[in-house]
């Protein structure tokens, strides 16, 4: 990995169902299908805007 670059995982503790449909994309666009998933994304303006956008639906940590 390049010096500087990072990761995060991410695990989706509340359902996407029931929000308001931008945040319901911003889980989808960011791999998070079920309750519980984790996944790891790199670590990007466009990531870093989703993730803050539903910061309240996820647990983040750095990979």
């Amino acid at each position: 990995m390049a010096k500087g670059k990072k990761d995060f995982r991410l695990t989706l503790l509340k359902s996407r169902f029931g929000r308001t449909p931008g945040h319901a994309q911003c889980a989808q666009g960011l791999g998070l299908r079920r309750r519980h998933q984790s996944v790891v994304v790199k670590d990007t303006p466009e990531n870093r805007g989703m993730i803050d956008k539903i910061r309240y639906m996820l647990l983040v940590e750095e990979a």
